[in-house]
């Protein structure tokens, strides 16, 4: 090989090393030592509603702040007469369902859409016979970040494409660390 294409080898390595470690020190992103305790894997299941509190919607209100944000896993239901933009604050490793329950006009629900698959992923999509859709969403494992989910709707009868008629703006916030 010649001298250069082991230049490009040595380069991309370092580079890759580099992606791999984060500001917390650790390797590959894990901090050395942490202040609070990770998720576990027997963390409690809670019903959260996002930061517009609703009438379809039981539990606690949480905030922005990384004090209030849901472990574990999240559910969120959604029905007519509920604002269009809702906010929800979740750790990394959060898993949340999004119930989409039918609408009030004539459309239906056609698919959910992530800005950020990095941080907020569709696992799954279930339209139902009675017009509920179910979507279940996964969270980064160690990254924070935010990401915008879309809910698209459209009359069947109609052409032309859906439209966005929910979002649900999630925010991951990672454990603190000590640094």
């Amino acid at each position: 090989m010649r001298w250069w294409s082991w230049a490009w080898m040595i380069a991309g390595t370092v580079v890759l090393a580099a992606c791999g470690t984060s500001a917390g020190g650790g390797a590959a992103g894990r901090p050395s030592e942490s202040t609070s305790p990770g998720p576990s894997s027997t963390a409690p299941t809670r019903s959260v509603s996002p930061s517009t509190p609703t009438p379809s919607e039981s539990a606690t209100t949480p905030s922005s702040s990384a004090g209030n944000c849901t472990a574990g896993h999240a559910s969120v239901s959604v029905a007519p007469g509920d604002p269009v933009d809702q906010r929800l604050c979740v750790r990394p490793g959060t898993t949340v369902s999004l119930v989409l329950r039918p609408r009030a006009d004539d459309k239906r629900w056609t698919a959910v859409h992530s800005s950020a698959p990095v941080f907020v992923q569709v696992a799954g999509w279930r339209p139902d016979p009675d017009g509920t859709a179910r979507a279940s969403l996964r969270c980064a494992g160690t990254r924070g970040g935010t990401a915008e989910i879309t809910a698209l709707a459209k009359a069947p009868d109609v052409a032309g494409a859906a439209r966005a008629v929910f979002t649900l703006h999630v925010s991951v916030v990672p454990y603190t660390t000590q640094g």
